[in-house]
């Protein structure tokens, strides 16, 4: 199996990309796989979060330069054709994570190049060992430095400046640059790195399911919604749908007791 899918505690669903020869280097098989993945979550009411890292010492090389493979029911179609469904096939992951009503934390173990970073970009939380490396990297193999969703992500995480610069040079960058300019929410020693997620997992779970995941669409909707008042009508839908549910109530009491919150979905 290319991602390994494990249960680190109750309610949470890790995803390790799973080619530690190649750190991790996108091949057609592991994207299947992880389409898979995170179409049977995007249903699972029982998840509240998701961890996405590595096996080995990479996050994701990228798009594997020695052979991606062929997207299933295209061997009969033109060249172009074949590359377009391939294309199509990556930049959907970042589509599909963007999507899923649970939070997902980027445990990035590792060096996140090209689809990599676009992985990276696309989660929710970011959080990386200081062994970690970076880079968009798109450029240096041919094509644009635009793909997979970065020329949209990156900007809006570390501004536009920054982002280009990035995406036109295709340089590497060490952890504490991409913390230093917003990409990261931290950076911890390699052996901390499990630790420190686990602890972003108790800070996101203690809120009701649908609060999160409320919150998840709120923030990412509030970087695409042109307009201040527009944002606000939807914050205040947002507010109404999930003041009123049983699991609020919960959040309420559980918090001025000081005990872990029961949530029940109601």
């Amino acid at each position: 199996m290319f991602i390994e899918r494990t249960t680190p505690r109750p309610n949470v669903v890790q995803l390790t990309l799973n080619r530690p020869e190649r750190l991790n280097a996108l091949t057609w098989s592991l994207v299947k796989q992880l389409h898979e993945q995170l179409d049977a979550l995007a249903e699972d009411r029982q998840c509240r979060a998701v961890i996405l890292t590595g096996a080995g010492r990479g996050f994701c090389a990228g798009l594997d330069l020695d052979g991606f493979g062929a997207v299933d029911g295209t061997a009969d179609m033109g060249r172009i054709q074949r590359h377009w469904e391939i294309q199509r096939s990556l930049a959907a992951l970042t589509q599909q994570m963007r999507r899923l009503p649970q939070p997902v934390i980027a445990a990035v173990n590792g060096p996140a190049a090209g689809g990599g970073l676009a992985l990276v970009c696309a989660s929710d939380v970011r959080i990386a060992s200081s062994a970690a490396v970076f880079a968009t990297a798109f450029i240096r193999v041919g094509v644009t430095g635009c793909d997979m969703g970065t020329s949209w992500l990156l900007p809006r995480l570390v501004g536009a400046g920054r982002a280009h610069e990035l995406m036109m040079t295709g340089r590497r960058f060490v952890a504490d640059e991409a913390l230093a300019m917003g990409l990261l929410a931290d950076v911890v020693a390699p052996e901390e790195l499990g630790a420190r997620v686990d602890a972003m997992v108790d800070s996101l779970v203690m809120a009701p399911p649908m609060s999160l995941a409320l919150t998840k669409q709120g923030m990412w909707a509030a970087l695409e919604i042109p307009s201040y008042d527009a944002m606000v009508e939807l914050e205040n839908r947002q507010q109404i749908l999930t003041m009123l549910t049983e699991d609020a109530a919960e959040a309420k009491a559980s918090h001025r007791v000081g005990r872990p919150p029961q949530y029940r979905q109601h």
